[in-house]
C-alpha cells in the first residue's frame, strides 16, 4: 500500500453544519501523523471526540479522487477535499471493514464505509455524492497507535 497523502483539520466544515454554511477551517497536510489507540490523531477535529468512536481515522483511495477529479470535476481537484485523513492506493478499502490490518507497525480495525453527504457535491461538484457511494472510503479505529508517515508500506490482515 502507498500512502500518498495525511491531513488533519482541527474544526468541523461540514459535520454539525446541516441547514447551515459549511464552515472554513483549513485541511493541513502532513509529512507525518501521530495516531493514539483509541483516541484518534493528535491535532484533528475527531481526537478524542467519543469513546470507541468508529472514525478515529480515515482513509480514501487515491483512485477514486482521481476519477472525481478527471470525470465528475474535469478540472483541478485537491485530494484534501474529501476531508478524509490518508488516501492511499494499493488497497481494497471495502474489503477491510470489519477487519483487523497493519500498516507498518500501525494496527487499525476497519469500522464502516466512510459514507458520503450531500456537502460532496458543494466541496467538488455536483455528482460527487452519487458517484461515490459505496466509494466514499473507510472508517476505523486505531488499536496500535505510533507514526504514520507517507511512503510505501505492507498492508497486512490480523
Amino acid at each position: 500500500m502507498i500512502v500518498h497523502h495525511l491531513y488533519i483539520s482541527p474544526d468541523h466544515n461540514f459535520y454539525g453544519h446541516h441547514g447551515k454554511p459549511a464552515g472554513e477551517h483549513p485541511v493541513i497536510e502532513c509529512d507525518a501523523i501521530d495516531l493514539v489507540a483509541g483516541s484518534g490523531i493528535v491535532g484533528d477535529r475527531f481526537f478524542d471526540y467519543k469513546p470507541d468512536y468508529k472514525g478515529q481515522i480515515t482513509f480514501f483511495d487515491h483512485a477514486v479522487y482521481q476519477q472525481v477529479r478527471d470525470e465528475i470535476v474535469r478540472g483541478e481537484l485537491a485530494p484534501s477535499a474529501f476531508r478524509r485523513n490518508v488516501v492511499v492506493s494499493g488497497g481494497d478499502l471495502n474489503s477491510l471493514i470489519g477487519q483487523r490490518f497493519r500498516i507498518g507497525e500501525l494496527e487499525f480495525t476497519g469500522s464502516s464505509e466512510c459514507s458520503p453527504c450531500y456537502w460532496m457535491d458543494q466541496a467538488c461538484a455536483p455528482g460527487t455524492e452519487a458517484f461515490l457511494k459505496g466509494r466514499g472510503g473507510l472508517r476505523a479505529r486505531i488499536t496500535a497507535g505510533g507514526t504514520l508517515t507517507t511512503g510505501k508500506f505492507e498492508l497486512e490482515l490480523v
